[in-house]
């Protein structure tokens, strides 16, 4: 998991007049925290109060895990021909999402949600799904049964029982959207952190940018590095928290979209990109290609690296592809 030093509740003066806030909530049922170099407490709390309202706002179109969102209610119209139009937000992180996932060939689909819902259950109640669910849920998954119309803003659903779960990229999406917010406010200097998916900004004041620690001793890795990030995402993905055993193996929450399976052995996903939802959702695409794979998928996705670690039959595989 990435890491990264917080001061909860403090408030640090600056020798150059700018002060450093930080502000930390529950959201998208992970924490939120958020760091911002201002000028003072009002400047600082307006700042903050805005991109607050801007990520629940998010939270009710994105969500699938609540009654009533707009995804949900989109994904209500799957297979009855509609073209449904949506919100620009809603738009916005389906085009993306899609994007992704055709250039991915489907390791990311943001048309998951009938697996997404079946896993959940299973890793709640250790139960494992039976083949049969498995392949119900399959049947009604495919990113390219999910059409998009520019002009209109519309989606349509070709196919009945979809359910779309854009939780692999919503809260990097969520994050470059606290960054613009920010940017209107004169923030130039700020860590944004929901559950582990960091984006940042200039460095702080007489700093070469906000130090993050990458690693953990897990899997045989003992290894921790520290990077220091400016103008950039950052997210890791792996198994450390959520995961299934049955019948003497392990599967992750992360899913693979062909299999409908968790996967079954170690791998953590480190991915740096230019924007937060490239990082977010490039680490489960990584770490479901795998190791060898990564290596020639990274080539589609300009200003990307790649830190990945995988275990297979005992053995600690490592692969960078390039120094963060």
């Amino acid at each position: 998991m990435v890491a990264i030093n917080l001061l909860p509740f403090f408030i640090h003066a600056q020798p150059n007049g700018q002060t450093r806030f930080s502000f930390h909530r529950g959201l998208m049922g992970t924490q939120f925290n958020v760091i911002l170099y201002a000028p003072d407490s009002t400047a600082a709390q307006r700042a903050y109060s805005a991109v607050s309202a801007r990520m629940d706002s998010l939270n009710q179109i994105m969500s699938d895990y609540m009654d009533g969102s707009e995804i949900n209610r989109l994904s209500a119209t799957s297979g009855s021909g509609q073209w449904v139009p949506v919100s620009t937000d809603l738009f916005n992180v389906l085009t993306e999402a899609q994007a992704i996932a055709r250039l991915s060939n489907g390791r990311f689909d943001p048309t998951l949600g009938p697996l997404s819902l079946l896993w959940r259950r299973a890793v709640r109640r250790k139960e494992f799904p039976s083949a049969k669910e498995r392949h119900r849920a399959r049947r009604a998954v495919g990113y390219q049964l999910m059409e998009l119309d520019s002009t209109t803003h519309s989606v349509r659903l070709r196919r009945p029982g979809m359910r779309l779960d854009v939780g692999g990229i919503g809260q990097g999406f969520a994050i470059d959207e606290a960054l613009t917010v920010l940017h209107r406010f004169g923030i130039r200097s700020f860590l944004l952190d929901i559950g582990g998916d960091i984006l940042v900004g200039d460095p702080p004041p007489n700093s070469a940018g906000w130090r993050v620690g990458i690693g953990s001793a897990s899997a045989g890795d003992t290894d921790t590095t520290t990077i220091f990030l400016k103008n950039a995402a950052i997210t890791t993905s792996g198994d450390a928290y959520r995961f299934l055993e049955y019948n003497g193996q392990r599967y992750s929450h992360i899913m693979n979209p062909r299999s409908g399976l968790g996967l079954h052995h170690f791998v953590r996903s480190t991915v740096l990109a230019p924007v937060g939802y490239q990082a977010d959702a490039l680490t489960k695409v990584f770490s479901v290609a795998g190791l060898r794979k990564s290596r020639r998928l990274i080539r589609r996705f300009q200003g990307v690296k790649l830190l990945i670690l995988e275990n297979k039959k005992g053995k600690l595989h490592k692969w960078q592809s390039a120094p963060f």
